[in-house]
This record gives C-alpha cells, sequence and structure tokens, in this order.
C-alpha cells in the first residue's frame, strides 16, 4: 500500500496536489497522510470522507469513467490518515488508459449543524488497464 504525506492548512482552504499511480484489474489502496502547516497529524476526529475520480473534471456522475472510492478515516482518527481504496472489479472497469483527475474531501458538523466540508487532496490518477 502506498502512503502519500499531505499538508493541509484549513484556514487557507487549498488542497494539496498528490498525482497517484492505478493498475486496472488489481486492488488500489493508498493512506493520505494529512498534516497541518505545523506538521503535526490533522486530527479527523468526527470527520467524515470521500473520493472520486474521473476522466474529466466536467464528466457527469453516471459516466461509466466516474468512480467512488471506498474513503475511510481509519482508527485513531487522530492520526490524519485517510484511506482511498478500489477493489480489483471496481479498478478493471477503468477501461480507458490515461490521466484521471481526483479529489478527496472530509466533512464535519459543526456546533451549528452545518456540515462543513474541506477539500484535502487532489491531483491526478495514471491508469494502465489490465491485459490479463
Amino acid at each position: 500500500m502506498a502512503t502519500k504525506n499531505v499538508t493541509f492548512d484549513p484556514d487557507a482552504g487549498v488542497p494539496k496536489g498528490v498525482n497517484l499511480t492505478m493498475y486496472g484489474g488489481s486492488d488500489f489502496e493508498v493512506n493520505l497522510v494529512v498534516n497541518t502547516t505545523s506538521n503535526t497529524a490533522f486530527d479527523l476526529t468526527n470527520y467524515s470522507a470521500a473520493a472520486k475520480m474521473k476522466r474529466n473534471y466536467n464528466d457527469s456522475a453516471d459516466d461509466p469513467n466516474t468512480v467512488a472510492f471506498n474513503a475511510i478515516i481509519p482508527t485513531p482518527a487522530t492520526s490524519g490518515i485517510v484511506t482511498l481504496s478500489l477493489t480489483s472489479d471496481s479498478s478493471a472497469t477503468l477501461q480507458t488508459r490515461g490521466r484521471y483527475v481526483y479529489d478527496v474531501e472530509v466533512s464535519f458538523v459543526d456546533s451549528s449543524s452545518n456540515t462543513i466540508v474541506q477539500r484535502v487532496a487532489e491531483g491526478q490518477i495514471e491508469v494502465t488497464p489490465s491485459v490479463t
């Protein structure tokens, strides 16, 4: 499993660019270690995570090249880790070789019951389809 470090400043709200590689037809998993600007783990307690990849930014949600990752925040949430994964069956559906775009968002409900969404990472995924 790959691990990528991400520095996130919630005050600026600017996501970190992180590029990845995926091999179609194989299980895919990456840990994104989200750190604060002072290089400590971003506490993800009470947060949830979501992530998608698309061939192009403007592709619709029902486009066959749009895939939602299984995005989880493993315990302890204080470690700042977001794990993205796809099964081999899901990655095999990506038939087009090339660059895709993705992003990762974390969200929480504030004291006023508003859902606050923050994009912590985005970038490109180079997809190589399976031959077998």
